[in-house]
């Protein structure tokens, strides 16, 4: 088994200022991982504090379970989609929580397992499933899309400006098994963005669309917003503008009393606000922590409570 990493993950703090965990509170952590944010959850809710951990992956489950195998039944882990929130709390009997965290994308631990696929700089089958029971893979969609469609791939979830070349030389060089191949193909034909690796927006994008990230989002914000008790609050966190600009809008159209047409004279849509933003602008990782890790660069975290 890996061991756990010793590090704090991503916005750590500002995760537990946001949240403000308290004794017999109850929370969620919808994107587990090794079980770092449940932790400082879990801690500063001591001593009657209960959390319910979910994540699709069962490295990060096996992880989870020995990290936080201190707080005993305090800690629920479920290996499931952020996705069934609604379902997994009527499962075990909650009828809402006091907070909940979401911290988007791939995790460090994800990375650093060549053989799951998620690093262009490691020799690894092209794989990038979050769920090992996920029938789509990155290899069937390097392999089998259409040139136009990968291409359109690239471009939507990569917003990848070669997007339409490196689709051309990815059909050219087929069949391509591993991530290592794929990278020196996109290197072939695009150049690096500064510190940026040539091959990192391909990745990206392949991995959205095997995970269905984008979509995912997109269901679990309601059922989390729903799921709030009054003053619970809900904190996200983002690495790249596509996933930003979900929540943003989500939380900016809920925190509305009316989301009728700017000019449209009378409302009409009889929309009432359920959540506030706590913050206008998003919080990001002081230099030092980019410093300390430097996946934290990229990082965005907005928080909203609940009216």
């Amino acid at each position: 088994m890996m061991e756990i990493s010793a590090h704090k993950p991503v916005l750590y703090h500002d995760i537990i200022l946001a949240l403000k965990p308290k004794s017999g509170g109850f929370y969620v952590d919808g994107t587990l991982g090794a079980g770092g944010h449940a932790f400082g959850i879990l801690e500063s809710s001591s001593p009657k504090g209960v959390l319910l951990g979910l994540d699709v992956d069962p490295q990060a489950i096996d992880l989870a379970r020995t990290h936080l195998a201190s707080f005993g039944d305090r800690a629920i882990i479920v290996q499931g989609s952020y996705t069934t929130l609604s379902e997994q709390m009527a499962r075990i009997g909650w009828t809402e929580i006091d907070g909940m965290v979401l911290d988007l994308g791939a995790s460090s631990m994800q990375f650093k397992t060549p053989g799951r696929g998620f690093s262009f700089l490691e020799e690894g089958e092209l794989d990038m499933r979050f769920d090992p029971n996920n029938p789509l893979t990155a290899r069937y969609l390097v392999n089998e899309t259409a040139e136009v469609e990968l291409a359109d791939l690239l471009f939507q979830y990569g917003e990848e400006p070669r997007s339409r070349q490196i689709a051309r030389a990815i059909v050219s060089a087929r069949p391509l098994s591993s991530t290592i191949h794929l990278a020196k193909i996109i290197s072939k034909v695009t150049a690096s963005h500064g510190r940026i690796h040539p091959a990192t927006r391909t990745f990206q994008a392949l991995r959205i669309a095997v995970n269905d990230e984008l979509k995912s989002i997109g269901k679990v914000l309601p059922q989390a917003v729903q799921a709030l008790g009054s003053g619970g609050r809900l904190a996200v966190i983002s690495f790249h503008s596509l996933e930003d600009r979900i929540i943003k809008h989500y939380f900016r159209m809920e925190s509305r009393d009316c989301i009728c047409p700017p000019r449209q004279p009378d409302c009409t849509c009889g929309h009432k606000a359920s959540i506030r933003q706590l913050h206008r602008k998003p919080i990001i990782p002081s230099d030092g922590e980019v410093h300390e890790n430097p996946r934290a660069r990229s990082a965005k975290l907005r928080y909203v409570e609940k009216i």
